[in-house]
């Protein structure tokens, strides 16, 4: 499960190895379904993907991250890593419509070179347990889920994205 997240330097980069215990389906424009390293056009991510968990009780509550850790370009990410998105307090067996939105969603713009957009799933320990970052700039999901007692993801999916030419949008 976790192999091309390896591959695809999501472990060590963003996050720590881990096992995943809950199935987490990200979904944009109702149609384009989120796997490991598959390549999705900036034009198909505008609006928020429907991000489903599942194979968790109700009574628990998951923290969803997204971010890019290669800003402002692969070959040297000294801004890294970007945060697109969090949604806290998703009780389990939902979506993320249920939970709170505590920083909206931003649509990914990648200008240089091919980049990670990386989903994280984290249990909370319980509501409203999760405090809003700072900034979306230098954020660090694993240090992010260490302050937030978060513990390690519980899922993970990744996309790459890069700029489109015209000629790619035909």
């Amino acid at each position: 499960m976790s192999e091309p997240l390896i591959v695809g330097r999501v472990i060590g980069d963003v996050l720590d190895s881990f096992s995943q215990t809950v199935k987490m389906t990200v979904t944009y424009n109702s149609n384009k379904i989120v796997a490991n390293g598959h390549e999705l056009y900036p034009s198909t991510i505008t609006i928020k993907p429907r991000v489903e968990v599942q194979g968790a009780d109700m009574r628990s509550f998951f923290t969803l991250v997204m971010t890019d850790p290669d800003v402002p370009g692969p070959s040297d990410p000294y801004l890294k890593e970007h945060l697109h998105w969090i949604v806290t307090d998703i009780p389990g067996t939902t979506d993320a419509t249920f939970g709170r939105e505590v920083v909206s969603y931003e649509i990914p713009r990648p200008n240089i070179g091919i980049h990670r957009f990386v989903f994280a799933l984290f249990r909370q320990k319980s509501r409203q347990s999760v405090a809003t970052p700072s900034s979306r700039d230098h954020f660090n999901t694993k240090k992010f889920a260490q302050e937030n007692e978060l513990g390690l993801p519980v899922a993970a999916v990744f996309f790459n994205a890069q700029r489109e030419t015209a000629a790619r949008r035909r």
